[in-house]
This record gives structure tokens, C-alpha cells and sequence, in this order.
């Protein structure tokens, strides 16, 4: 969490006041089918709530305080508030939401007016990234990682990501280079301490997930 309370319209719109070049959300889908916006597979830690994500309906969801009053928001509430300004990097999290995201991501391209390119999919769950790539391949996608393979980057390869996003606490210099040798870009999560933004930096990666924007 950062400024606001996170994957809030509060904290999105904080993000674009702070200019910056992409938002990264997480997606469940709810026990009535809808794609919302929220980080964890429980509503414990982010709202009033207790219990699954995926076992509420949206009735029961829109009820919760997400913090300073903000309810939990869809995917195409927080579409309809960026309107392409910024990229978007959609996290797929919990089951089935590759299409459900893939639905969304394909009204937004025919009926709004929004490109491929305003948009990356990312997952720790490779086999739902993989679901994704399937159905919509000119998707950019990210793979998410904790650790560092013994193949290093060939996971990414082998799914025709564009990038791999590392976790602050592995990476390192050999990891980057053999990812761009591969032609894969590098993101890392999350890094909001100023020593270590600079550290990273220093590693030649790609871009940087951080709560406070400002501080890059």
C-alpha cells in the first residue's frame, strides 16, 4: 500500500496525478461472475470484510470498505478511469481469470477504442497466463516470478512473454542479462525504499513496480 488504499479508484487516480507510465492491478473473479479489482484471494486484509473472494457475490463485495470508504472496484470501473492514459497491467489471479479478463480486454479494443499495446497480462500462474497467451496472443504478457529458475528466463521464452518480473529480493545482474540476451524485458516488484530503487537501477532493468512513484 502506498499513498491510498490499494487497487482503489482512490489509489488509481493518485497514480495518474503522479504521472505515471503504467498501473499494475490484481483480477478475481467473484462467486457472480464478475472481474474485480482486488490483491488477495481473502477480503480480510484490505477491507471490513472476512472470507474468500471468490465466495462473495458482488452484492456482498460492493458492501466492503476498501479502505477511506472506497468500495472494491472491476476491472472496467478502473478502465473507464484511466481511458487509456497510461498502461494497464492486469494480474491474473484465482481461477478462470484469463477469460474473463480476455472478454474485457476485447470489448475495451472493438467498442472503445483502446489498442493491444495499452495493455499487459500478467500471472505467478503460468498456466493461466498461458490460457491468456492462447486467446489473445497480440496481448503483451509478463511473467511473474518469485525466485530464479535454474533456466533463468527460458519460463518467459517459452511462453512468448515480453517481460519477466522478478521480486526485488532475487534479482541480480546475471538474471537480467541473460533475460535481455533472451530479448525479454525486466520488471521489478516491489520496490519503494530508496536505496534499493537505486540499486536496481544500477542493474539495467526495465522498469520498477513501486507504491511511491515519485520516489523514481
Amino acid at each position: 500500500m502506498g499513498h491510498e488504499p490499494e487497487n482503489t479508484l482512490r489509489s488509481f487516480k493518485k497514480a495518474l496525478a503522479l504521472n505515471v507510465d503504467a498501473i499494475e492491478l490484481d483480477v478475481y473473479v467473484c462467486k457472480t461472475g464478475e472481474l474485480i479489482v482486488i490483491h488477495d484471494d481473502k477480503v480480510d486484509r484490505t477491507t471490513n470484510g472476512i472470507g474468500y473472494t471468490e465466495d462473495k457475490t458482488f452484492v456482498e463485495l460492493r458492501q466492503l470498505d476498501a479502505g477511506k470508504g472506497e468500495l472494491i472496484p472491476t476491472l472496467e470501473e478502473v478502465l473507464d478511469l484511466v481511458d487509456k492514459s497510461v498502461i494497464v497491467n492486469i494480474e491474473l489471479k484465482g481461477r478462470s481469470t484469463a477469460i474473463a479478463t480476455y472478454q474485457v480486454i476485447d470489448k475495451y479494443i472493438k467498442e472503445k477504442g483502446w489498442s493491444e499495446l495499452d495493455f499487459m497480462v500478467s500471472s505467478f500462474d503460468h498456466h493461466e497466463l498461458n490460457k491468456f497467451k492462447h486467446l489473445y496472443p497480440q496481448i503483451p504478457i509478463g511473467v511473474l516470478l518469485e525466485g530464479v529458475p535454474l533456466s533463468y528466463a527460458d519460463c518467459a521464452v517459452e511462453l512468448n512473454a515480453q517481460s519477466i518480473n522478478l521480486s526485488l529480493d532475487f534479482i541480480n545482474q546475471d538474471f537480467v542479462d541473460d533475460a535481455h540476451q533472451k530479448g525479454l524485458q525486466v520488471y521489478v516488484y516491489t520496490v519503494n525504499d530508496y536505496d534499493d530503487i537505486a540499486k536496481v537501477k544500477k542493474l539495467n532493468i526495465d522498469g520498477i513496480f513501486c507504491n511511491f512513484p515519485e520516489r523514481l
